[in-house]
């Protein structure tokens, strides 16, 4: 049966950017599909919300095999964004979502500025509540740049975005980048409601016996709890440097890992890589921040949010 978070008295409502969401929990794009191959083990309408995996215009293949590496404390993937396309998320998808009574955030991605906006464009008429746009996606207007790099191409992108749609709007972060603060200043300075982070950090793995990368690509996306202190100190920064809630992620696998990013100044988390040990990861977690917060007499969650002492 799938499993549901424990009951509580503990207020664990938050609101990220006009996204209304029971709970601060919802998962990291492109480690959950849209819950339906997790619907056996956790109540998907229980969680905050469902971040779909990256949806674009037109179906994507994806990048070449092997994609997936596993390290001591993590995984490298360079899946490439492979889905079917927004046409099949808006059939099959975002339709089954909205029957299981759960809250659907759309992560959109893009070759171009002109392929996000139509993405937003049709699923304007979808049961979608907000979008989290990926910048971290190449841009084929700026020669292949990633688009989350690099000031102009963000406000760009943002402002763009935020014309096509009124619904929440969360921009999501790369990590790989000298300063994060400016890139979510200039989301945010564009008309962004939230951003969300961190993505992947660049990695590579070796296999010593053949002297050959062990992902066809070379380089691929670190994720896991190996990069929790990386993805902390980044949300802290950035959470003290805009006025726009934080959707806080890398390397969450419990309670207590949720509430570290709230202390930091997430207004919610998200659950990635854990998913793929753990499929109950997500109302894990859940349950870990109500066992924190009845253990330390915290009423509301809200009250978690920023409450570093530095």
């Amino acid at each position: 049966m799938a499993r549901k978070p424990r009951h509580t008295n503990v207020n664990l409502a938050v609101n990220l950017g006009g996204l209304s969401m029971k709970n601060p929990v919802t998962v990291g794009s492109g480690t959950f599909g849209a819950g339906m191959e997790y619907a056996d083990f956790v109540d998907v309408a229980a969680l905050g919300a469902v971040t779909t995996k990256g949806v674009s215009l037109n179906g994507w293949e994806g990048n070449a095999t092997p994609r997936i590496a596993e390290t001591a404390s993590g995984l490298l993937n360079s899946i490439g964004l492979q889905n079917p396309g927004v046409a099949h998320l808006k059939e099959v998808e975002l339709p089954w979502l909205a029957a299981q009574g759960a809250i659907a955030m759309v992560n959109v991605s893009g070759h171009s500025f002109d392929e996000y906006v139509a993405v937003i464009e049709a699923l304007e008429d979808a049961p979608v509540a907000a979008y989290e746009v990926n910048i971290s996606c190449p841009n084929v207007d700026a020669g292949g740049m990633t688009m989350g790099c690099h000031v102009p191409s963000v406000e760009k992108m943002v402002r763009l975005c935020r014309a096509a749609t009124k619904r929440p709007l969360i921009v999501k972060l790369t990590p790989n980048v000298t300063d994060i603060t400016e890139i979510a200043r200039a989301a945010e300075a564009a008309g962004a409601d939230g951003v969300s982070l961190i993505n992947t950090l660049l990695g590579m793995a070796i296999d010593a016996r053949t002297r050959r990368p062990q992902l066809a690509r070379v380089v691929g996306g670190y994720s896991g709890p190996a990069v929790k202190p990386v993805a902390l100190r980044m949300v802290w920064q950035v959470a003290n440097a805009v006025s726009v809630p934080v959707l806080g992620m890398g390397g969450v696998s419990c309670g207590t890992d949720a509430v570290e990013f709230m202390l930091a100044g997430a207004t919610a988390v998200a659950v990635g890589t854990a998913n793929f040990a753990n499929p109950t990861a997500t109302v894990d977690v859940i349950d870990g921040i109500i066992d924190y917060c009845e253990q330390y007499g915290v009423t509301d969650v809200n009250e978690l949010i920023g409450a570093l002492e530095c």
